[in-house]
This record gives structure tokens, C-alpha cells and sequence, in this order.
């Protein structure tokens, strides 16, 4: 998906060529040749093209010859960008991002309109939160729904005006804008900041390329990013390095306020990348607390405890004691293998000496580098190396109980104290028997010694794999658990799980005197602690209460579905199309229904995929799969039940491509089967989304 959509933004700006600007206007920028910089850097607007003859200045007509056909996928041409305003607001290790941005369709003609794809790269676990869009004569917003809404279930379910086109960049195509037309957009997404050895480093995709600069426009172009951190801790903070000049305008205890603003001759071509410090030297927390909000359903009290490590060098170091499972089933060949080997490998050559360390490789058998805890020396570390290089061959299928059985068994003899046990679980599928795991892990004794129970850390690779059961995992094994969406964060991903939970500070943290039943975090955290419960309770009290938290607090769950919703304040809704018209008056106003509301589809992970583990498919990422071209989809889809249906408008969409008389007898059939309200009969039997 990702190279078709390269492959029409490199279309769409050789048809921009065909605009003319005036004289002494600047040519259009040279274009690149790598379709990997097509790719979007920052927040985008594209005019979705599929009639070529269309694309014009819209001020000043240059008659350019008559282009035939069609663009079958459209050409995406990208918008003049008039105006950008970023605001990140970083609390604790989450960053809340808001840009603002003013587009121009400069590129169609006055008269035609385009629809809009707008394209949104998110930062390290990327959320997004809402999108509003303004283009002065209609209006959208973003809403949240609950999937089980009787009204809407079936749309939720086929929901795909939005999708990911790659893990972190999510697309939505907006209908409807005139060429010459300026329209705002404002797009809020959540995502991580990352800690790294005291100092905490964010990055923000804000590398906007030079054809979105405008061409034949004088006015100065304003860029703004303003930025306030709070680290929660009453310690000064201080700024490291920027990308951007940043300007100070507030510092206070655990607090700092930053701006940059300046005219410019052309948009940042660089992301906003900001390092940061809290000053600290001995280990300093907090408690945040939250009252409920008015009419809240949950009329519980929230509270998020966290800890900075500061900088002593007299803590206390612990040992490791670690044991690695990792699946290699069949779905892990090839990409997803060599990459958690080479995280593997990279891992152990971390350990310490006085470390001890396992292997155990599963598929539908598991097998052991040794039958014990061996000690992390240079010649066992070599030995192990070679193991598995030996047997991480991916092949059979996924057995996950067994191996992890087998790692609870080689701590059972632990009896160190000055030693962290940890157990690093890596897979890419779904098993039948995940509750009786979670059951297996949280029954496993403690023999009166917290710190000799494994602390078990999960990776999920993909989206087969159930995330919810995995997080549960690590949950109930008081550890970390981390997922790579992405094949080619594997790697990075599993070596920084490695490192945060090598990294210990502190164990056995009891809390008292807080009077709670259970202990809760806040909003993202909160939702997707409840959303694990909910599958391993298989609660329905649980997943309205999830559904409930989502729409309250404007995040996606995985019970809710974000809509993009036409404003209803009195503003206009596009002409209906020739063929529109001739539909029945119930089928029109079906139309004109259903076109006030996208529904944003990929924003779930779901619950893993057995059918795919079973049959060793490989991961599943974040992103949509090609779509087949319309005739393709037309013919396979429709043709094949036409004797069945007889859909007229199937008929129509798929004859068009063979001539313009087929067109017009087509056109005239299906009026005249309106006139007998066959049309809508086609509407509610025909499932092909021919319309």
C-alpha cells in the first residue's frame, strides 16, 4: 500500500506540471526519484485526482490539451501548505501533539471539486485523538461511538474511510473541496517520550518537503511550535538540545515553557526533536491524583504513582537471573526471525559475569539451550550463540504453555535475594489456551519470597498475536510488556525491553494507606489495563465500561470506532451526482445520510487472529492492503452475482470502462429502473460499496 501511494504522489506531481502560475513565477520543484521520500514526514493534504483534465490553476486557466482517461488509482497531488502552528504538551512519558495547518486546492480547476486525503505520521506509539476540519461553507469533527450502536454496527464493522499506511502514518480521505478553495485543519495525536540514561528525548514528524512551499504567493509564511513540559516532580528541568530554536517563556520547579516562531522562506524540512533533564539525584516520586469528573460513571478516584531514578551511583546493583523464550513457528520465518536473533544475541552480550542466563526456542515442541541457569561467561555466552544460530529454524506450530511451564521450573531452586528472575516472552501468535496461561502465571507460588518469582516480560510482533493477553501476561508477572507493529522495529523493540527491565531501581513496592480495591493508572493506561480484564473475564460489565471510558475521554478503544461527522449547523451538503438524482426519494435520503458520516477503520488491534497462527501466516502490520482496482473489483464482485441481484449499478460501474455509448445506454437503464424502484432494490442486496 505504501509503494502504491508513492507511486501516485509521483504521478500527481507530474501532473502538476501542467499548471501554469504566471509569468516570473517559480517552476514547480524537482521531484524526487526515490519513492520512499514520497512518504509522508509531517501532516499532509493531498487533492485525490481521478480526472487529469481537471487539474488547473484555479485563478488563471491555461487551456492546457485534453487529457483522456481516467486515473485508476487517482493521483494525489500535494496542497499548497499556507500556515502551520504546532502545540506539544509533555506530561511525564507521554507527549499530547496539536497541529494547525492552512491548505489550499491550488491545484484544481474553480469550477470541479476533489476530495481530500489527509495523511498523519505519529511519533514513537502513535495515538490519534481527533481530527477537525474547516473549510468554510462545511465542517467535520471526530466523534467515538460504541461498536455495539445498533444504528451503526454494520458500517463500524466494514469501517474503512481511515487505515494505516504504514504503522505509525494513518490516512483519511475527506470529500468534497473546491479548487481554489483554503481550508484549516487540526489534528491532535498522542505519543511516547522516551527515557534513556536520565534524560527523556521526543520526536515529531515535522519535515514538510519543498513542493508543499507555495508557488507564486508573496505573503510571508508564519511557522509556530510552542511546548510545555511538566515532569510531574517539583526539580528544575532543563532543555538539552532542539532542532528548532526554542525560546524560554516560563520556568518553574518541574515545569518549563518553550516557543519558536519566525517568518520563513520555506516550511521545516527537518522533525522537532527535543532532549530533556529533570535534575535529580537520589530517587524522587509523586502521586497524581484525579477527582471524577461530574456525572462520571465511575465515581472512583485516580491516582498514578511514578518514580525518577536520579543519578546516584550507590543503588543497590541486581543480578539477573534471565530465561528467553522465544517462538519460532513458522509464521516467524524469514524478517520476524533473523530480527528477534539478532535482538537475542545482542541482549546476552549485556549480561554480566555474575549473570546467569537460558534459552528456551518453541514452536508446537519447545527446546532448551540447557537444562539449567547457566553463568553468563564468555565461553557459555559463545555457546549459546551458536545454539541459536543452530536451532532457530521456523518451522510447526505455537505452543506457548509448555516452554513458559519449563522457565518457571528453572527458578524454582533460586534462592539469591540480591537477584531480579526475569522471563522475556517473544511471539507473533495466538493460542486457544491463553486464559489458562494468565491462570497458570498468577497461581505460580510465591514461597514467601516476592523477589524469587519471575518477572515476566512480554513482545507481541504483529497483529495476529492477542496484545490484551499478552499485557495481561505481564501484568500478572509484574513486569513490561512491549509490541512491534512494525517488522522493522523487532529489533529495537526487544532490545529496549531488555534494557528497561534489566533496569532495576527498586523491588517489592507495596502501597498502603490508600484505601483502594485495586490499583488504577490514568486515561490510555487506565482503558487498556480494563480492556485486558475484560477479555480474560470475558466481562460485559468490563467492556461497557471500556466503551464508556473511550467516547468520555475522546480515546480509541477497542469497543469504539471514530467517526469523522459533517457538521450540521445549517451548512449545505454536496449535490448529489447525476445518478443520485435519479434514485428514489428513500434512496436519496439514504445517501445524504450516509455521507455525514467516515468511519475510521485500523485503529484496533483486536484480540489475535488462531485461524492465522494455525496456518503460520506471517505477521500482520499496521497497514491496509492494496485495494484492487474497480474493474478488478467490479468484475469479481459484482459480475458473479448479477444473475442473482441484477445490480444496476454495478452494471453501470463496471461497463463504463469499456465506452461512452455503454455509458449512456447503462446511464438510461438504470433511470428507467428507477422509475420502478428497482435501484433501490439493488442498494439494499448489493454488498460491493459500488457507491
Amino acid at each position: 500500500m505504501a509503494n502504491q501511494f508513492s507511486s501516485s504522489v509521483d504521478f500527481g506531481l507530474r501532473l502538476s506540471r501542467r499548471i501554469y502560475y504566471g509569468q516570473g513565477s517559480a517552476p514547480v520543484p524537482a521531484m524526487s526519484r526515490s519513492p520512499e521520500e514520497y512518504l509522508p514526514t509531517a501532516p499532509m493534504c493531498y487533492a485525490v485526482i481521478s480526472d487529469p483534465d481537471t487539474v488547473d490553476n484555479p485563478d488563471i486557466r491555461s487551456y492546457q490539451p485534453y487529457v483522456h482517461g481516467k486515473c485508476d488509482p487517482p493521483a494525489l497531488i500535494p496542497l499548497q501548505l499556507l500556515g502551520v502552528t504546532m502545540e506539544v504538551d509533555c506530561s511525564l512519558d507521554t507527549a499530547f501533539v496539536t497541529v494547525n495547518a492552512r491548505w489550499r486546492v491550488h491545484c484544481v480547476l474553480g469550477s470541479s471539486t476533489c476530495d481530500c486525503r489527509l495523511a498523519i505520521p505519529m511519533g514513537e506509539q502513535g495515538s490519534l485523538l481527533g481530527v477537525e476540519v474547516d473549510n468554510f461553507g462545511r465542517s467535520y469533527h471526530t466523534e467515538l461511538i460504541s461498536r455495539n450502536d445498533e444504528n451503526d454496527k454494520e458500517k463500524v464493522a466494514k469501517a474503512k474511510d481511515g487505515y494505516f499506511l504504514k504503522s505509525q502514518i494513518y490516512i483519511i480521505d475527506i470529500p468534497q473541496f473546491s479548487g481554489g478553495s483554503i481550508f484549516s485543519i487540526k489534528i491532535k495525536w498522542s505519543q511516547e517520550i522516551l527515557f534513556n540514561e536520565g534524560q527523556f528525548s521526543l520526536n515529531i514528524p515535522f519535515s514538510f518537503p519543498s513542493y508543499v512551499n507555495p508557488i507564486g504567493i508573496k505573503s510571508p509564511k508564519k511557522e509556530r511550535i510552542l511546548l510545555k513540559v511538566n515532569s510531574g516532580a517539583a526539580r528544575e528541568v532543563s532543555c538539552n538540545t532542539s532542532s528548532h530554536p526554542l525560546k524560554v517563556l516560563m520556568r518553574q520547579a518541574g515545569k518549563l515553557s518553550l516557543s519558536y516562531e519566525a517568518e520563513v522562506q520555506a516550511w521545516s524540512s527537518i522533525d522537532f526533536s527535543l532532549s530533556y533533564i529533570v535534575s535529580l539525584t537520589d530517587i524522587v516520586g509523586g502521586v497524581l491524583l484525579q477527582s471524577p469528573f461530574l456525572r462520571d460513571f465511575d465515581e472512583r478516584e485516580i491516582f498514578c504513582l511514578y518514580l525518577y531514578p536520579g543519578k546516584s551511583q550507590d543503588r543497590k546493583v541486581f543480578r539477573k537471573n534471565v530465561v528467553f523464550i522465544v517462538d519460532i513457528s513458522g509464521s516467524m520465518k524469514g524478517s520476524p526471525l533473523e530480527s528477534t536473533k539478532n535482538a537475542l544475541i545482542a541482549s546476552l552480550s549485556h549480561l554480566n559475569a555474575q549473570d546467569t542466563f537460558n534459552i528456551i526456542a518453541f514452536n508446537g515442541e519447545f527446546y532448551s539451550f540447557s537444562g539449567l541457569m547457566e553463568p553468563a561467561t564468555v565461553e557459555k555466552l559463545l555457546s549459546a550463540t551458536k545454539w541459536v544460530e543452530a536451532t532457530f529454524i521456523a518451522n510447526g506450530g505455537t505452543n506457548i504453555l509448555n516452554p513458559l511451564t519449563q522457565a518457571m521450573k528453572l527458578f524454582q531452586n533460586s534462592t539469591a535475594s540480591d537477584s531480579i528472575p526475569l522471563i522475556f516472552l517473544v511471539t507473533d501468535g495466538t493460542v486457544e489456551n491463553e486464559r489458562q496461561i494468565c491462570n497458570f502465571v498468577k497461581s505460580c507460588p510465591t514461597n514467601g519470597q516476592p523477589v524469587r518469582t519471575p518477572r515476566l516480560c512480554t513482545l507481541g510482533i504483529g497483529l495476529y498475536c492477542n496484545h490484551y493477553f499478552l499485557q495481561m501476561l505481564a501484568q500478572l508477572g509484574r513486569g513490561h510488556y512491549d509490541a512491534a507493529y512494525d517488522l522493522d522495529s523487532i529489533s529495537f523493540r526487544m532490545q529496549r525491553l531488555f534494557r528497561t527491565a534489566s533496569s532495576v531501581i527498586v523491588s517489592d513496592i507495596t502501597l498502603g494507606g490508600l484505601g483502594l480495591d485495586s490499583v488504577e493508572i490514568l486515561a490510555k493506561r487506565h482503558m487498556d489495563l480494563v480492556t485486558s480484564q475484560a477479555w480474560l473475564l470475558e466481562s460485559a460489565e468490563l467492556v461497557e465500561k471500556v466503551s464508556k471510558m473511550s467516547i468520555q475521554h475522546k480515546l480509541p478503544s477497542e469497543y469504539t470506532c471514530m467517526v469523522l461527522v459533517e457538521n450540521s449547523d445549517g451548512k449545505k451538503a454536496p449535490e448529489p451526482m447525476l445518478i443520485k438524482r435519479a434514485y428514489s426519494k428513500l434512496s436519496r435520503q439514504r445517501l445524504e445520510r450516509d455521507s455525514q458520516k467516515l468511519f475510521l477503520g485500523g485503529m484496533s488491534l483486536g484480540f489475535g487472529d488462531l485461524k492465522a497462527t494455525a496456518n503460520n501466516v506471517s505477521p500482520a502490520i499496521k497497514e491496509a492492503k492494496p485495494s484492487e482496482g474497480l474493474l478488478e473489483k467490479a468484475t469479481s464482485t459484482c459480475c458473479g452475482r448479477f444473475a442473482d441481484n441484477c445490480c444496476g449499478m454495478c452494471l453501470l460501474q463496471t461497463c463504463r470502462f469499456a465506452n461512452d455509448q455503454c455509458t449512456i445506454v447503462c446511464t438510461q437503464l438504470c433511470a428507467a429502473l428507477a422509475c420502478f424502484e428497482l435501484i433501490n432494490c439493488c442498494i439494499e442486496l448489493c454488498d460491493c460499496d459500488c457507491l
